[in-house]
This record gives structure tokens, C-alpha cells and sequence, in this order.
């Protein structure tokens, strides 16, 4: 269990450094483009979730990246998209939220989600430790 510890713990960065990189083109879409500001949401989750992806991969999981990883990783997002959407949707429209604000606040409500689905398709079934997917196997001390 300590290596989902670790890997809890990168996932948070990630998804911290994700989230700048969503709101990065987020902002811009909204303000200076003048987007309607779900097109400007869609647009820019699309865009950082390539960056999510390799991340997850490299950092977050320590396993090789694939081109079947990729194809499935926006799965595990459409989750995400949805919790996010719902949320974004609800906070904007229900609880009378800045819209500039709200898809933050609906990005913390889709972590536990995306933890769970990303960890399923990007880690290789067996793999629980924290080290690469290249790793020799370690013999076990008597």
C-alpha cells in the first residue's frame, strides 16, 4: 500500500500542474477570444489532458507510455469530463458561481475519480509497487 501512497501523492502534483495548465488555456479562450465559456471549458480540457496523459504516465505511475495507453486514457477522462461538466454546470447555473471560478471548484469535486480510472488503464495489472515498469523483479530477503 505505500506505492499508492506515492502515487496519490503525484497524482495530486499532476493534477495541480494539470489544472494550471487547463486554466492557462482556459482564461484566454473566455477573456480574450470571447468564447462561450463551455466551448472555452471543452477546448481547453481536451487540450491539457495530452499533457495529463504523459505525466500520469512518466511520473505519477512510473510505466511506459503506449499508443493503446493513449487510445484508452481519454476514457478514463470522459468520467471526468462529466463529473466536471456536471459540476461546472450546477456551480454556474444553480449556485450562482463566478464562471471563471467554478471550473476549479468542479475539478476538485472529479479527482477521486480520476485517480481510480486513470490508475486501472495506465498502471499494468500487477504492478502495485512504486517502481518502473522496467524494474528487475526484486527477490525476495528470507
Amino acid at each position: 500500500m505505500p506505492s499508492q501512497l506515492g502515487q496519490v501523492i503525484r497524482f495530486g502534483f499532476v493534477g495541480g500542474v494539470n489544472t494550471c495548465t487547463f486554466y492557462a488555456f482556459y482564461w484566454p479562450l473566455l477573456h480574450w477570444a470571447g468564447l462561450p465559456y463551455f466551448l472555452a471549458y471543452t477546448i481547453a480540457f481536451l487540450l491539457s489532458m495530452v499533457g495529463s496523459f504523459f505525466l500520469n504516465t512518466y511520473f505519477t505511475y512510473r510505466t511506459k507510455p503506449s499508443w493503446k495507453k493513449f487510445l484508452l486514457f481519454p476514457l478514463t477522462n470522459v468520467t471526468n469530463f462529466a463529473v466536471q461538466s456536471a459540476g461546472l454546470f450546477a456551480l454556474v447555473h444553480w449556485v450562482g458561481m463566478n464562471k471563471t471560478i467554478a471550473p476549479l471548484v468542479a475539478a476538485v469535486v472529479a479527482i477521486p475519480f480520476t485517480y481510480v480510472l486513470s490508475r486501472r488503464i495506465l498502471v499494468p495489472r500487477g504492478q502495485d509497487t512504486d517502481e518502473p515498469e522496467t524494474a528487475a523483479p526484486r527477490i525476495p530477503v528470507k
